[in-house]
């Protein structure tokens, strides 16, 4: 049964503090967990959580806002979960983060917060509503307009976090399957059925696999093939309803073809970057970037970035699968963006997150998008197209400005030769030299992509390196992680460790405004 934790508000919370000398008793009250306890705790709004909780009469939940500070205040000091236990056990000063003003209550124990993290797991996957991203939303909120923080100007980048999975080869992604899946069978079915596992059941899959030799590769995909087979539709009736069998039947469906009634395997070239990459986490997906080898998720934020602020928060977080590419990324998050900061209206990106639908939607969204960089190849001429009407443009290089006729599919803008014949640009020009003019193709898109790449010119250059500093944010996400690894596996998962950790980011950056403010006020 859900109930509010309102408790810490008639409480003294420096009773926890009483009897230590008046210096203690002042570095507390100055302490970062007083001022995590006013601005974060204080603001997270229990009823969100209402809906995980049984509305029948019954035993009341431990406090919501205790637990789910708790979590916030662990990504915050990078701790791990002992940590987390033994702080709120012992550590007066985590207490006071927690609204707590005693030594003697136990807010939660370990079994309790997980719980309560299962349940937020549950409700996500029920209704795809992510309670965490509820809390930072709102906090995030109260903060930009407490501060007066401008939002008109923001910055974005991802970064890709591994999941803690281990890293499976093929053989032994397939071997450990089904030794998973032999666990799971019943008694009776592993006595009738032992001689067709137990070439695999007798050590790990990593020791199996270990023993194997180069030229024993091909004959052992091809024996597990009719194994894989077999196993799945013999097992179907019984254990079909059972995550191991329907994570079994996937392997062997990415795996694996059945065609004239023999089972082949299917080249390695096949398989596909969301293909199964460990039954920990069936949700981790495949990328390889700079020769690195990721297996995982991509977290994407977006951050305030006018000039004028003398703080800048994080306005938004999401997690993707990591073979999702940024500009689509970005495509599916400018309508929430802008609904929850209306004012927005220049978005500084890298070059990844340029595409056509980007423009069309930011246009529609009077977004203007500033690319620092240029995916692909770059022209080493600077053209710039400017739309009059729907059929006309004009079109400008580095020494003349001529209008465009439309062609059957694109539009075309014929330059003078004379005029073209003492350009120094004349060797790299992008425009097709021909025997009486030079002529330039564009298409609507070429205008979209040139309007954006050049859009970077037309604002002051103390803006111009503005989404550089957005590395230094990813930078406090990573830090976080054990050489771009997290501690934890799943979606939901790795959401909780984004947010919180985002709320953890904002929550240090007052701060710190505040003790600048403070100490300049003092001076």
């Amino acid at each position: 049964m859900f109930r509010e934790n309102i408790d810490h508000l008639q409480q003294d919370l420096f009773g926890l503090f009483h009897g230590m000398p008046p210096n203690l008793q002042k570095r507390a009250e100055s302490s970062e967990e007083r001022k995590f306890y006013e601005h974060i705790f204080c603001r997270i709004d229990e009823k969100l959580f209402s809906a995980v909780y049984s509305n029948e009469p019954s035993r009341p939940n431990s406090a919501v806002n205790v637990m789910a500070a708790a979590l916030i205040w662990k990504e915050k000091r990078h701790w791990t979960y002992d940590e987390l236990f033994n702080n709120v056990q012992f550590n007066l000063l985590t207490r006071l983060a927690l609204g707590l003003d005693d030594i003697e209550t136990a807010p939660f124990c370990p079994a309790t917060l997980f719980n309560f993290q299962n349940r937020l797991v549950s409700h996500y996957l029920d209704t795809s509503e992510d309670l965490f991203e509820q809390i930072f939303d709102n906090l995030t909120e109260q903060q930009l307009k407490a501060l007066g923080i401008k939002t008109d100007i923001q910055r974005t980048d991802s970064f890709l976090v591994e999941s803690n999975i281990c890293e499976y080869s093929r053989i032994r992604l397939l071997v450990e399957v089904l030794i998973r899946f032999h666990r799971a069978l019943s008694d009776a079915d592993k006595e009738k059925f032992n001689d067709y596992f137990s070439d695999y059941i007798k050590e790990s899959s990593g020791k199996y696999v270990y023993k194997l030799k180069k030229n024993d590769l091909t004959h052992e995909l091809e024996k597990l093939a009719e194994l894989y087979r077999f196993v799945v539709k013999k097992f179907r009736s019984g254990y079909k309803d059972q995550k191991i069998y329907q994570t079994l039947k996937r392997a062997f469906q990415e795996h694996f073809t059945v065609a004239h009634k023999k089972v082949y395997v299917k080249p390695s070239e096949s398989l596909t970057s969301d293909s199964l990459q460990s039954p920990d986490d069936e949700e981790a997906t495949y990328r390889r970037k700079n020769d690195d080898h990721h297996r995982g998720r991509s977290v994407n934020i977006v951050e305030t970035a006018n000039p004028e602020n003398k703080v800048n928060l994080i306005t938004d977080v999401v997690v993707n699968a990591n073979n999702k590419d940024d500009s689509e990324v970005l495509n599916k998050r400018l309508d929430r963006l802008k609904e929850k900061t209306p004012d927005l209206n220049e978005m500084h990106t890298d070059g990844g997150y340029g595409s056509c639908d980007n423009d069309i939607k930011c246009a529609e969204l009077e977004i203007t998008p500033i690319q620092t960089a240029v995916r692909g190849r770059q022209t080493a001429v600077r053209f710039d197209i400017e739309q009059i009407d729907e059929n006309n443009y004009i079109v400008t290089c580095p020494r003349q400005q001529q209008p465009s006729t439309p062609t059957r599919k694109r539009h075309k803008a014929c330059f003078d030769l004379t005029v073209c014949a003492a350009c120094e640009h004349r060797s790299n020009c992008p425009a097709q030299l021909g025997k009486k003019q030079r002529t330039f193709y564009f298409t609507h898109d070429d205008y979209l992509r040139f309007r954006r790449i050049n859009n970077i010119y037309k604002i002051p250059k103390e803006r111009r390196k503005l989404r550089a500093n957005v590395e230094a944010t990813v930078h406090e996400f990573k830090c976080r992680t054990i050489n771009g690894k997290l501690k934890v596996r799943g979606t939901f998962r790795t959401r909780l460790f984004a947010f919180s950790t985002a709320i953890a980011v904002n929550f240090g950056r007052i701060c710190r405004y505040e003790a600048k403010e403070l100490a300049t006020a003092q001076a």
